[in-house]
């Protein structure tokens, strides 16, 4: 029997063991930590009885995906969850806009902006079924629906800022401003608008759902369809090199570049491990927990009801704050996304007292304290936030890297996404997942199609791993 070992545990390390074992493939997983889940880890981490997601919290991908589809996750216990509205963008003096499903209503709430989000969103929202399809895949790959992802290259090889003119109200641009800013790059570089366009897409095509009970119920569900088929899982027990594993027939390595460097040592060509070495990782995040009584006062009524708020201020406001982090300076306004949970799942919550998940774009590695800076940004959009909370949970650049090596310097979405690394990464090379050791594969986010769809680079991975064979 072929025999594999996932070292790593994250979403797509456990996708790629229930990708090898429902073929097979008899699959041991071993994690380093004392649990299982990577970024999809949830717990009390501010008071008893709330329900905190630990990294990922929103899944704008996760419903539509081919791994979940073809695994039925939710047959194993993942129920997804909406807020009434998807995401918002609050701007000063109560203003602001709201994206709904519907991408029709989305625009008749954005006055004279309406009809450039139509005509942008509209047609890729009716395509996107084909369109995911395609960009969850290699980039170099030959495409079966060439014209639909034509139609996406096309708004996302734009600078996110010119973009935005498209949109002919402020609010409207604030809206997509907002969304483009999950890129973690400079908004006026070419691609910027890349990630921003899929992730507004596919709120109009599937949501923007949360895991019901917390993301850790993306983990229980690949786990429980993974014990299924018989998968063993490790934990505690950190692996260093690949003479540790026994010699199965396949590893998969659900790890940054240059860990699987370091695991593989002197067996890894010499091409490959400059390449991961060399592997750039993108600005940082800084996290914060809050326990907040009766919810979030927004100013901007619309607010109130988005499962992620977007705050940071307009187009020029945003795009100089994200232009100093990648500079490696500390923005004095930084954009912070704000997740509202407990808006599509209640069990999160203890009575009035509501889990806010928070976090800030900060340059890779900061040392310093942007708890600060995160609550002023919420409190300027709604005053009197700070006598609502009543605790706090801090989780620095560094924090966060220890908590899951993975996330480099605070790097959650594991690589830059400058043009070259978003369409080559971890590597130029057919196949992004072989590392040239025959039956040692690289699984991890840092991957395609990247951080941002739970399991599919695993479940990639591993299907280009048992072609190989």
């Amino acid at each position: 029997m072929t025999t594999a070992v996932v070292v790593g545990s994250g979403p797509n390390g456990l996708a790629a063991a229930l990708t090898l074992a429902a073929e097979g493939v008899r699959v041991r997983v071993i994690e380093a930590a004392d649990v299982l889940g990577g970024g999809a880890r949830s717990g009390a981490l501010t008071l008893p009885g709330l329900v905190h997601d630990e990294c990922s919290g929103m899944h704008p991908l996760g419903p539509g995906s081919a791994f979940a589809q073809r695994f039925d996750l939710a047959g194993a216990g993942l129920n997804w969850r909406w807020a009434p509205t998807e995401f918002s963008h609050p701007l000063d003096g109560g203003r602001g806009a709201v994206a709904v499903r519907s991408v029709t209503e989305t625009a008749a709430g954005l006055g004279a902006g309406g009809s450039g989000w139509r005509a942008v969103f509209g047609p890729l929202t009716e395509r996107f079924g084909t369109i995911s399809q395609e960009f969850l895949q290699p980039v170099l790959h030959v495409p079966r629906h060439p014209f639909h992802l034509a139609r996406l290259g096309m708004y996302g090889g734009l600078p996110a800022t010119l973009l935005a003119r498209r949109f002919g109200s402020p609010e409207a641009r604030a809206l997509w401003i907002g969304t483009a800013a999950h890129s973690f790059r400079p908004l006026d570089t070419l691609f910027s608008s890349a990630i921003g366009v899929a992730l507004t897409t596919a709120a109009h095509a599937y949501g923007w759902p949360v895991a019901e009970g917390g993301s850790v119920g993306i983990r229980d569900a690949i786990v429980r369809r993974a014990t299924e088929y018989g998968v063993r899982f490790e934990t505690g027990h950190r692996v260093t090199s690949l003479d540790e594993l026994e010699g199965p027939d396949l590893v998969m390595l659900d790890t940054s570049p240059s860990a699987a460097a370091r695991i593989a040592g002197d067996r890894l060509p010499a091409g490959v491990r400059r390449a991961y070495t060399r592997y750039r990782h993108g600005p940082g995040a800084f996290k914060v927990d809050y326990a907040i009584e009766g919810g979030v006062p927004w100013t901007h009524e619309g607010s109130r009801s988005a499962g992620t708020v977007h705050l940071g201020g307009g187009v020029a406001e945003i795009a100089a704050a994200e232009k100093e982090v990648a500079a490696g300076r500390m923005p004095e306004r930084p954009f912070v996304l704000v997740g509202q949970q407990y808006l599509a799942d209640p069990t999160r919550s203890s009575g009035d007292v509501h889990p806010l998940y928070a976090y800030a774009h900060v340059p890779a590695g900061y040392t310093g304290d942007a708890s600060g800076a995160i609550t002023a940004q919420i409190e300027r959009y709604a005053p009197g936030f700070r006598d609502r909370i009543r605790a706090t949970y801090v989780r620095t650049t560094t924090e966060l890297s220890r908590h899951n090596e993975n996330y480099v310097a605070g790097d959650i979405v594991t690589g830059a996404n400058d043009p070259p690394q978003l369409v080559f990464r971890p590597r130029v090379a057919l196949d992004p997942y072989a590392t040239g050791i025959p039956g040692v594969s690289l699984c991890s986010a840092a991957t395609p199609p990247g951080a941002g769809a739970h399991g599919m680079c695993g479940y990639n991975a591993a299907r280009r791993a048992l072609a190989r064979l």
